[in-house]
């Protein structure tokens, strides 16, 4: 690894970190209905929206309305994307003339899109026009990050009120989070995509003359290739904001057509976690205290750097499986040297891995290069993230506040070995909470092992694997993973465009977005009409060190306990064989 590859890493952390503290305070006074600079754009368009659902901020909604709610809109969007894709044959803007997608892969990806998941078992370019990828895929890539923004804040909001039926109004924050935040965002993103590159048309697909002749798969030869089009750098914007990852184009963000140049890898590497740590201290003000956030930003940073070390050293080492046959691992001024299979020349070992780390760690699943590529160690590192419940920065919204869930279960542990009743900024934790942070702690999960032992168990999707052994074990567990923590990404040597998978991947993706989801506004409805007691010599702070170190461990424990013997099974065996 070079020292540009270090200093390219160091510069994504540090604008990320950077900008945590001047967004975050933006996203709390969009949320808290103090004026921003773009208030007086936006707001006349604000009020509209709201005459013609027929709300208003001033009518909030208690847990179980607020819920409902966002069932409804997500059960919307899951019906719309699925009509749309079915339908695709007999709608405008699709120039290639795609037909209706199958009912299985509909559904899978109506599904992927509106829970943030975003796992695509088909190739953008091939499968879909343009009217899909607009009207369903980028419009429910910006509905599903609200969402979970949304349900964000409601749980700040209950934590910073006191005896109270009500936390906020999900219209409302609904309506605030995709005009205030994202879509200002994403036009700046996709503004900068555009100047470096990244295509964005209505046009048809081109057919160039190759200026060498070639021969495919079955022997035929091939002169000419189709360049793809349509409009991509809108969709990227969103998709890396909003932690959503689904590409235009099959190759994702390895393709030039979606990350041209190195200017557009760093602004697309930044978004990807840029919301999501800014929500910490959005957090940290809503319930008036900054320190809150910070500290859970700590805890989530340190994480996120120990992984990304592992990920970045595993894959810029040689691979030995190479070297008795004399490949040229070494770094040199054609190539970044390490493991170079699967990735895009462009990018190189380094920035592709800590790629890898980025996107698994905020449930985006958007890839530089191929994950099924990675070396076994750094393989183990993706999973991981997604493993311990996406909390590691994790998707817009849905990552801080499973994170919280495992800040209510650390408290109350902590309170139980101190003999005092566990509190949480002046609300006590008891027993209603924990059963649902424990929910939200233990169903991902359950939702992977089983699936992925279900899938083991059949001749049929055993069949999908497409490499046998250890790696094969991962591919499959690896897909459970990445459903069941609506993260996304992929081993691409599942063969995952069957029945039983689009089947499978879709209620893994449902177990795990709603499962949680409701809990944690339950937990929000239940802190809400509490009394805030005062602080004392006896209470725990969550806002130092050990509260830090304490909070870390408890993330780990459960991610360990609950997946070490299937890693053991998979990547650690893999890398074992290696030697």
């Amino acid at each position: 690894m070079s020292g540009l590859d270090i200093l390219e890493i160091l510069i994504f952390l540090g604008l990320v970190l950077l900008l945590v503290k001047p967004l975050g305070g933006y996203i709390a006074r969009v949320y808290q209905g103090q004026p921003t600079r773009l208030g007086r754009a936006l707001g006349p368009v604000e009020s509209r929206l709201y005459r013609v659902m027929g709300t208003s901020p001033d009518q909030e909604m208690g847990w179980k309305t607020y819920a409902l709610a966002f069932l409804v809109v997500n059960l919307i969007g899951l019906l719309t994307v699925y009509a749309l894709l079915r339908l695709q044959r007999l709608l405008p803007l699709n120039p290639q003339a795609r037909g209706g997608v199958p009912p299985d892969l509909a559904f899978n990806t109506a599904v992927s899109f509106t829970t943030n998941t975003n796992w695509q078992s088909y190739s953008g370019e091939s499968t879909l026009g343009y009217l899909a990828q607009m009207l369903g895929l980028t419009v429910q890539n910006f509905l599903s990050a609200a969402s979970g923004m949304a349900v964000l804040v409601a749980f700040a909001r209950a934590l910073a009120r006191h005896t109270s039926r009500t936390i906020g109004n999900f219209w409302v924050d609904l309506t605030r989070g995709v005009l205030y935040v994202l879509l200002p965002l994403s036009l700046a993103v996709a503004v900068v995509l555009v100047s470096q590159g990244a295509v964005q048309s209505f046009g048809s697909y081109r057919t160039a003359t190759l200026v060498q002749s070639t021969v495919n798969a079955q022997g035929e030869q091939v002169a000419q290739q189709t360049i793809p089009a349509g409009p991509a750098a809108s969709q990227v914007a969103i998709k890396q904001l909003g932690t959503n990852g689904g590409g235009f184009f099959g190759a994702n963000s390895s393709h030039p057509f979606e990350n041209p140049t190195p200017v557009s890898n760093m602004v697309e590497l930044v978004s990807i976690l840029l919301i999501a740590a800014a929500l910490t201290y959005t957090f940290g003000r809503m319930v008036g205290d900054t320190r809150q956030g910070w500290a859970i930003l700590i805890a989530m940073t340190a994480l996120f750097v120990a992984v990304l070390s592992l990920n970045v050293w595993a894959d810029t080492r040689p691979n030995p499986s190479l070297t008795p046959i004399g490949v040229t691992q070494a770094a040199s001024p054609n190539q970044s040297g390490g493991n170079m299979e699967g990735k895009e020349v462009r990018f190189g070992a380094a920035s592709s891995a800590a790629w890898a780390a980025a996107t698994t760690a905020a449930s985006n699943g958007s890839v530089s290069g191929m994950h099924d590529s990675l070396m076994p160690l750094a393989g183990m590192g993706a999973m991981l993230l997604m493993g311990l419940g996406e909390v590691v920065f994790g998707g817009v919204g849905s990552g801080l506040y499973g994170m919280l869930a495992f800040v209510i279960v650390a408290v109350f542990v902590a309170g139980l070995m101190v003999g005092r009743t566990p509190e949480y900024l002046g609300k006590k934790v008891e027993s209603y909470e924990m059963k649902m942070a424990s929910l939200v702690a233990l169903i991902p999960p359950m939702a992977v092992l089983i699936g992925t032992a279900v899938a083991v168990a059949f001749l049929g999707p055993r069949d999908a694997v497409l490499n046998p052994g250890a790696h094969g074990f991962s591919e499959i567990l690896y897909a459970f993973t990445s459903a069941s923590n609506n993260n996304g990404s992929a081993f691409a040597g599942l063969g995952a465009n069957t029945p039983f998978y689009n089947t499978a991947l879709g209620i893994a993706m449902l177990v795990g977005r709603y499962w949680l989801a409701i809990p944690v506004l339950a937990i929000a409805g239940s802190l809400a009409a509490k009394k805030k007691a005062p602080s004392s010599a006896g209470t725990l702070p969550t806002h130092g060190p050990l509260f830090v170190g304490w909070l870390m461990a408890v993330v780990v424990i459960v991610g360990a306990l609950s997946f070490f013997p299937v890693l053991a099974l998979g990547p650690i065996v893999e890398q074992l064989m290696l030697h």
